[in-house]
């Protein structure tokens, strides 16, 4: 990855345009054949869980960057503040980071193209599924989980491609894709209509699974905590709350402890704290090569490990080093002193390291416990419900290392609520895929200056650590900047004449 000076778009541009038609489309992908036997179904349903993190040929062929959870962590954590980008690189990835985007850039034209896949494969999965006449509760679950699966994909997609429910519930959404018969050529809906369905299938997967095959597949639990999730985007505070309390309370999920916190997520199906991961085994370790920790991570031998948490975010949790939230930011360190890249520190991210002892591997958890507590949270704290919020915040607090630090209920002046329960979000669920939705949907601004490659036109002679950055652009991201989405891929809309693109 060590590769300097970004691509030139422009060549790019008309390179791509001139192959894309190569690419198959979104809506005309299909899936094997399944059979009517309960084996078959579930192999289908299983096989949907596996393109989360297959690398799967896109465009004539097989690339190691291009997996479904890599672009999905990446497109979100690389576009905000938590992370700082330690050079310029070709990898796709960068556009996160300067908020460059193109409609041909390859990670998000793979992630829809995948999303879309695994909408595809489930659709079958359910069109099939309801054809069994009184389905026992196996046939319940495997269907309960594609509707699981349908509403995240969705939900996924219109926070990538669509402007936040908060700033525009009327704007373009995504394409919503619910039936096996649907049309090849379909229009966006509307973010509004995107979060109706999600919502519908969440609570329908939800109704639907009875019989849970553990937490690497989907659950009603999980259902519900995307419902917890899907609303507190959506602005619905007493629905957030709602959800939120059916997952605590379901009595199957504990937080960690300070002393159980720094292996969960190297241990993330065994966690008490998971409710849903995907699940990684040793077959499934790409090393260097495409793992999600092969850029935030290296031991020195694994890794390419140019990007690294941010002075931004280390400056916030400075006050409390004893956060045992600190154990996933790990410095390079020689004889005491910290390693630096370009004039940034070197402070690698190990949340996806680990798992069995590799330092590329992890099965990657996508709802836990302390996010329902936060979600619940912030909707108490825009309800007005001030002490019950503080409350929820201190549950994750004392259970971090800092019960001398907690909140007892009590605003410490020139905060909010919202303002305490948004910085908790932001130490608890780092590197998690949550930091620049929180912000944007917040209506909140993203504050980007520091010294880092998501400067536009930075060279290593524009280092000066002594002085704050100026002169550069996208170093502040208003929450009604277009740069905060990706583009509609071209693929999508030179097949499909009825999808409109992003401005």
């Amino acid at each position: 990855m060590q590769k300097k000076l970004f691509w030139i778009v422009s060549p790019l541009l008309l390179l791509l345009a001139s192959c894309v038609k190569d690419v198959t489309p979104s809506d005309a992908i299909t899936t094997a054949t399944l059979t009517n036997s309960p084996e078959g179904l579930k192999n289908a349903v299983n096989g949907a869980y596996a393109l989360f993190k297959d690398h799967v040929a896109f465009a004539g062929s097989t690339d190691d960057n291009n997996m479904y959870l890599r672009q999905y962590f990446q497109a979100s954590d690389f576009a905000s503040d938590d992370i700082v980008c330690g050079q310029t690189t070709t990898d796709a990835l960068y556009y996160s980071f300067s908020l460059g985007h193109t409609p041909t850039q390859t990670n998000m034209r793979y992630f829809w193209y995948i999303s879309y896949k695994i909408i595809s494969d489930v659709n079958t999965v359910i069109a099939s599924a309801e054809k069994v006449a009184s389905p026992d509760a196996a046939t319940r679950q495997l269907l309960g989980e594609c509707y699981f699966l349908r509403a995240f994909a969705h939900f996924n997609l219109v926070r990538f491609y669509a402007m936040p429910y908060t700033n525009s519930p009327t704007g373009d959404g995504v394409i919503l894709r619910t039936s096996t018969s649907d049309p090849a050529l379909k229009a966006r809906a509307t973010v509004q209509q995107v979060y109706q369905q999600v919502i519908a299938d969440a609570a329908k997967g939800a109704d639907l699974m009875v019989q849970s095959r553990g937490v690497q597949y989907a659950t009603r639990e999980a259902a519900w905590a995307l419902l917890s999730r899907a609303y507190l985007y959506e602005g619905n505070n007493d629905s957030t709350i709602y959800y939120s309390d059916k997952v605590i309370n379901s009595g199957n999920f504990t937080l960690s402890t300070a002393a159980t916190y720094p292996t969960l997520f190297a241990n993330a199906a065994a966690s008490p704290e998971t409710i849903f991961c995907i699940a990684f085994t040793a077959t499934d370790d790409y090393g260097k090569f495409g793992s999600i920790a092969s850029m935030i991570y290296s031991d020195g031998n694994s890794g390419w490990g140019e990007e690294y948490a941010s002075a931004s975010l280390r400056d916030s949790m400075a006050a409390h080093p004893e956060d045992v939230r600190w154990s996933y930011i790990v410095p390079d360190t020689i004889n005491g002193v910290v390693q630096k890249k370009n004039g940034i520190e070197i402070y690698y991210i190990s949340k996806f390291s680990f798992q069995g002892g590799s330092p590329t591997l992890s099965s990657p958890v996508m709802f836990r416990l302390a996010e329902m507590y936060l979600n619940k949270a912030e909707a108490e704290a825009k309800a007005g419900q001030t002490a019950a919020a503080l409350d929820d915040v201190d549950m994750i607090r004392k259970n971090r290392g800092l019960n001398g630090s907690l909140y007892g209920g009590v605003v410490p002046a020139g905060y909010t609520a919202l303002d305490l329960v948004l910085n908790e979000r932001r130490f608890e669920l780092a590197f998690e895929g949550h930091r620049a939705f929180d912000v944007y949907r917040n209506k909140r601004s993203m504050n980007r200056t520091y010294w880092g490659y998501h400067l536009p036109g930075l060279k290593e002679t524009d280092i000066d650590l002594s002085k704050e950055p100026t002169g550069y652009a996208n170093m502040i991201i208003a929450p009604d900047n277009p740069k905060i989405i990706y583009y509609i891929p071209i693929d999508e809309v030179q097949t499909n004449t009825l999808c409109t693109q992003n401005k």
